[in-house]
């Protein structure tokens, strides 16, 4: 179901239940900022999440609320899992989906990190 980015935040989304250790997921990284894990559905050869630990729905509302600290320990944590995993060489892909043209499905700002493979120009 399509996600509009302008709704509040809804405590009950799939990645806030997993924040709270209420769905069980595996831990690839995590800090004070942010939370990765695998996706279980890959489009790629790695397929990781990153989610922020703050509760913002979209790119869109994260960036205008979050405070500075929040917004680079999250980049920060996006980058040190992709250098932890050997991405930066090859190259990797990072993805946000806003809102329903977008294609977001959950609302909880999340980040899609694919690599391992050539990703071409887009992923369908």
């Amino acid at each position: 179901m399509p996600i509009d980015p302008t709704l509040p935040y809804d405590d009950d989304n799939i990645f806030a239940k997993i924040l709270r250790g209420e769905i069980p997921s595996t831990r690839i990284y995590e800090d004070e900022w942010a939370y990765a894990f695998p996706d279980i559905n890959p489009q790629a050869k790695l397929h990781i999440l990153v989610i922020p630990k703050g509760k913002y729905v979209s790119w869109d509302d994260f960036s205008a609320r979050a405070s500075v600290e929040e917004i680079a320990g999250f980049v920060r944590a996006v980058g040190h899992i992709a250098r932890e995993h050997g991405l930066v060489e090859p190259g990797y892909r990072l993805l946000a989906n806003v809102g329903a043209h977008g294609g977001q499905e959950v609302p909880h700002l999340h980040v899609h990190l694919f690599g391992g493979q050539p990703l071409g120009r887009m992923i369908a």
